[in-house]
């Protein structure tokens, strides 16, 4: 008799969750579809010195020299042209300027890689949420005051960053016709120690999540005897990393064709996240499905290697790539540009150090796992696992909002009184929790589901466990 077969009902879990990643993701392939056809034109807009796109605006008005108070002035007047766009019926036209502010300019110019580089990530994501609340404001057709008052809150916001960015106005030359991205800024918070600090943090925000998850799997190999399932992983990883490299190349292409086709990396970086939660989910579940393995000796020893020769190794080292793969583009995308603004030693040394950092919470998950009871560290790997789930479901659901996918979803993009009490900090922003309904109910049922889950496998483990004593004795 086969003890170690799971009945359909064991399944239910994972079925819930993919098709909650389905729902979640089918509004993406709308906004995919709905992008194509690019940025109309600005029309009657140029002749009030309005422009969809930072290019046009410093073209269009003759500005050589700039600074962050000048783009946050800049933004405002898109988004003031937005509302008055609104008030006069052109909903198009609201629209698609509403969605300027944040593809043709926050992003294009730099102002958010500066941001979470020099003020921190947490701030980014408190300002990514207005410019989105700004487009639904819209989108739904909320009022005039509504729109008004939302560009309000986004100017406000913007001028203080600007004013940390510029304190003394510092300026930034308009840069060559390659794009922002690629002009040389020089603030006063790009010290070489603020430079360092924000290399630092950005490959230490963006990387601990992917090495979380790396780093535990490979440790689980090791430990359940499944060394040479440890190449897989490791290639899925480098393979990753390549990866990034080719997406990170193409975003800045298209995003030199056309500014707003950056919605693209919100959305991929999106997909990525929530087809990692399926993934990690279906891992997770099966970790915590070999707890027993201690208690059956070879019978199940024999299984777990037996499974980890089949498609489960190909999940673990997709996981890896996966992984790597949704964080890896957005590090090279911050990057490149901080080295072209002077310190480029520091970025280095910021990066390199942020590497070891990473290394290092490899090594201790590593070493931890080789004292650790075989049952308490396959529990202890899928509990982590499953944590990771929720994190990046949440973080997931975030980019897709970036990108626009859930516009018409105003339910999704409130954030309502009861949940006031999560605040933005630099935490909370790493493990995906944002006090946004889109986000957190969502994590809210996948916890349920998870816990479930938990307690499934756990009766499962029980039942075989006790299967096998009676076939001993």
């Amino acid at each position: 008799m086969n003890t170690n077969k799971s009945k359909w009902t064991d399944h239910i879990p994972m079925i819930l969750v993919a098709v909650m990643v389905i729902l979640l993701l089918l509004p993406a392939f709308r906004t995919i579809a709905a992008a194509k056809g690019g940025t109309q034109s600005s029309g009657a807009a140029k002749d009030a010195q309005v422009f969809l796109t930072w290019e046009e605006y410093v073209a269009g008005n003759g500005i050589a020299d700039w600074n962050w108070n000048d783009a946050a002035d800049a933004i405002e007047k898109v988004a003031f042209y937005a509302a008055d766009s609104y008030e006069a019926g052109d909903m198009t036209t609201a629209y698609d300027y509403a969605k300027a502010t944040y593809w043709g300019y926050y992003e294009t110019t730099g102002f958010e890689r500066n941001v979470m580089t020099y003020i921190s990530g947490s701030r980014v994501s408190a300002v990514e949420l207005q410019f989105t609340t700004l487009r639904k404001a819209v989108k739904k057709d909320l009022g005039v005051e509504t729109v008004r008052n939302e560009a309000q809150k986004l100017s406000d916001m913007l001028h203080e960053d600007a004013l940390i960015l510029s304190p003394e106005g510092a300026v930034a030359s308009a840069g060559s016709s390659a794009g922002a991205t690629s002009q040389q800024t020089s603030v006063s918070a790009g010290s070489a120690i603020a430079t360092f600090a924000g290399s630092f943090g950005i490959i230490l925000r963006e990387g601990l999540e992917a090495i979380l998850v790396v780093g535990a799997i490979i440790a689980y190999l090791i430990k359940s005897g499944n060394k040479k399932g440890v190449v897989p992983v490791y290639i899925g990883a480098v393979f990753a990393i390549i990866c990034s490299f080719a997406m990170a190349g193409l975003l800045a292409y298209l995003k030199a064709i056309n500014p707003e086709t950056t919605m693209s990396q919100e959305i991929i970086e999106g997909f990525a996240a929530l087809i990692a939660v399926v993934v990690l989910f279906y891992v997770s579940d099966w970790m915590v499905s070999k707890s027993e393995a201690a208690a059956w000796e070879g019978y199940i020893k024999d299984k777990v290697a037996e499974s980890a020769e089949r498609g489960s190794m190909f999940a673990l080292a997709f996981t890896s790539w996966l992984a790597v793969f949704r964080e890896g583009a957005e590090v090279i995308l911050f990057y490149q540009p901080m080295l072209g603004e002077g310190h480029a030693n520091m970025v280095w040394l910021g990066f390199g150090v942020g590497c070891i950092a990473l290394v290092a919470v490899f090594l201790i998950i590593r070493l931890l796992s080789v004292r650790l009871p075989l049952k308490p560290f396959f529990l202890g790997t899928s509990i982590l696992m499953a944590f990771m789930t929720i994190c990046f479901l949440g973080s997931g659901i975030k980019e897709l909002m970036e990108g626009g996918v859930f516009d018409d979803f105003s339910f999704m993009l409130s954030s309502p009184e009861w949940l006031s009490w999560i605040p933005y900090n630099d935490v909370l922003d790493v493990f995906g929790i944002y006090p946004l309904v889109g986000t957190i109910v969502p994590q809210l049922i996948l916890l349920v589901i998870t816990v479930t889950a938990f307690i499934i496998s756990m009766k499962r483990n029980k039942r075989i466990a006790g299967e096998a004593k009676e076939a001993a004795a």
